[in-house]
Parts: C-alpha cells; structure tokens; sequence
C-alpha cells in the first residue's frame, strides 16, 4: 500500500469570506422556509393551501382509506421507453439520449371514487415514472382531455367547492357549477370538447397529453417550451362499442396486454415565442411543430392495490436534469397537493385489502 500525501491545510475563510458564506446559507434556509411556508400557508391564513385542496376532493367524492384522493380508480403498468434521438439536440436529459429507459406507470379514471363505473366519465389518465441509468427520475401525469378547465388552483378549488354536496340536501346545488362557468369563460374549450366526449372502451387507444408546459433544457443551456403526451400506435375500429359493467377497462388492458405489449408514440409539441406557458386552459395553435420522441412500450400490467406504482407519488415536479417546470401556477399546486394526498394515503396502505372488499358497492 502506497502512502499518499496529505492535502495541504487549507487557509482559515477571513471575515470578510466567512461573513458572505454565512450569509449564502441564510439565504439558501430563508428560501426553503419561504417554500414550506407557502405550502402549508403559513403567509395567509386565506390563501389555498394543499390541505384545503385535498379535503375538499374527500368531501366530493368520500374517505377511501389507502386509494389516492384524485384519480382513485386505477391500474398499475410496466414497460419501458425507447429514444427515437429528435429530442437530443433540445434536451440533455438521458432519457432522451440512451436507447431505452424503465418505466412504471398507471392508467386511471378521475375523481377520488375507486368504485367508479369506468364509464361514467369521458375522461382517462396515464402517469409515468421514467427511471434514467443516472438515478435521475422524470413523473408525469397526462390526461385524455387536451386542455384543462381553468389556469389557476384557485379557480379549479373554486371549482370543487361548486361541485360540493349541499348539507341540506347531500346532493350539488345543480346552479352552482354553471355559475361557476358563466363566471369564467377562459373554461369554454374544455367545455366544447367535454360536449362531444364519449367514454373509450379501452385505455390503450386513448391519447394523453401533459397539458401543462415545461421547457426542455439543452446541453448548452439553451430553453424550448414544450408540452407533450402520447399518441396510441394501436387504433380499434370506428365505432367500438362501450362494454357492459363497471370494471372493463382493467379487463380489457389485461387481454391485450396478455396478447403482446402496446405502443404509443410520444410527441413534444415545441411552443412558438408568445405562447402561452402558464396557463393550461389555453391550447397552442395545431401548427406548431412536433418531435417525435421516441416510442412508450408497456409489456404488463398489476393490480393497483400491490403493484409498484402503487407507492409513486407522480409529482410533476420531480424532473431529470435536462427538462424544467414553467411558470405554470398549476404544477407548484399539483405537487403540494399530492404530496399531501400521498401522506394520507401511505399511513393507510394496511387499510387496502379491507377496504376493497367492505366498501365496494
């Protein structure tokens, strides 16, 4: 064994350095509690906080002990991603660079009842977790709808509050979610495509998208906003027809999946200087140009209840180096949100069995 020499000492910081090092890590703690106090609320008393956001989502759709307060009703899925190299010269992330990246996933159905009949709404989720060979993770959560209602969390918790049984009667005051929507007409696209939507037979035909933009950061430092989502490579006949019962879109992915994997093609649609990145209700022109990224490949399926997505919290905000959150008002309130929903949920896994087999209707 050979000896090494030591490292010279260092010379002591002068005042003067130790004083502006010190003042470095104020600032660095300052801004940490500026974050936590912000969301838990500690500036205001009145402003949303993610606790109001979550116990409102409990009082519209019930208590299910162990199953997520959003987006209840679900499937875990497992695959892997595959870089078509379009995206390389916009993003370092490596998901975008190697050839194939693991990744666990959930299909689900919106609100917070896990007992929904999969066709009583039009609307259908998909999250990733993308796992990089570096550690790095990129999460995100797509949705079949192409715009969200309204920009801002406050106005979609005003939303919930609308939608809120009456105590007199336990029942929604049927004028509350149309004034609620006389009152903002920035929700007028949502509206026009929820008119025309129909429920899918099948999740594996549906196209998601991110809604919500992030920029793609490149090697050089160089920013694109973008959005993204998938694009199914599998299509059904026109005209499938929605099956019977409450539980047929776990089913039906099961059967195809059994028959081989499925595919989707993932798009990054590139914004244009003066499109709008921080409000998810306003969609960007159909011209703009796409990437094609690369292909989704899902190869199997678990059941929500034990499979490994089962403890992801997919926060759009846990993001690789080489992809960055806009200034989108949204994503800060998605993450708070589910990082509150995911700590309810976790202290009541113990609860799952019992309560799928007790409360199922």
């Amino acid at each position: 064994m050979v000896d090494r020499p030591s490292p010279p000492d260092r010379p002591p910081l002068s005042a003067a350095s130790l004083s502006l090092r010190l003042a470095g890590i104020a600032l660095v703690v300052a801004a940490l509690a500026g974050a936590m106090a912000y969301v838990h609320g500690s500036f205001d008393p009145q402003r949303l906080t993610p606790k109001a956001l979550v116990d409102v989502l409990e009082k519209n759709n019930g208590v299910h002990p162990g199953f997520r307060r959003n987006h209840a009703k679900g499937v875990c899925v497992a695959g892997y991603f595959e870089s078509s190299g379009e995206a390389r010269s916009y993003s370092s992330a490596q998901v975008f660079n190697e050839a194939r990246t693991p990744v666990v996933g959930r299909f689900a159905l919106p609100a917070g009842n896990p007992y929904a009949p999969d066709g009583s709404v039009p609307i259908r989720s998909l999250a990733l977790r993308f796992t990089q060979a570096n550690g790095q993770q990129w999460r995100t959560g797509m949705n079949s709808m192409p715009v969200f209602p309204v920009g801002t969390p406050e106005a979609f918790y005003q939303l919930q509050q609308a939608s809120s049984p009456d105590p007199a009667t336990g029942k929604p005051n049927p004028a509350s979610v149309p004034a609620f929507f006389a009152a903002h007409p920035e929700a007028m696209p949502f509206l026009q495509w929820i008119k025309g939507a129909k429920p899918s037979a099948s999740y594996a035909t549906e196209t998601y998208n991110g809604i919500n933009a992030f920029y793609l950061v490149s090697a050089s430092g160089q920013r694109q906003a973008v959005r993204w989502g998938v694009v199914p490579l599998t299509q059904d006949a026109p005209g499938a027809v929605v099956p019977e019962g409450n539980d047929f879109l776990e089913k039906d992915l099961v059967q195809r999946l059994a028959a081989g994997p499925l595919r989707w093609r993932l798009n990054i649609t590139l914004a244009n200087p003066g499109d709008p990145t921080d409000d998810a209700s306003k969609a960007w022109p159909s011209e703009r140009k796409v990437l094609n990224a690369g292909t989704l490949v899902l190869e199997r399926s678990q059941p929500q209840n034990d499979g490994e997505c089962r403890d992801i919290n997919y926060d759009p905000l846990v993001l690789p180096s080489g992809i960055a959150a806009s200034d989108d008002p949204l994503l800060a309130a998605r993450s708070a949100a589910y990082a509150s929903s995911y700590l309810r949920r976790t202290s009541e896994v113990d609860q799952l069995p019992r309560a799928a087999q007790e409360s199922r209707p």
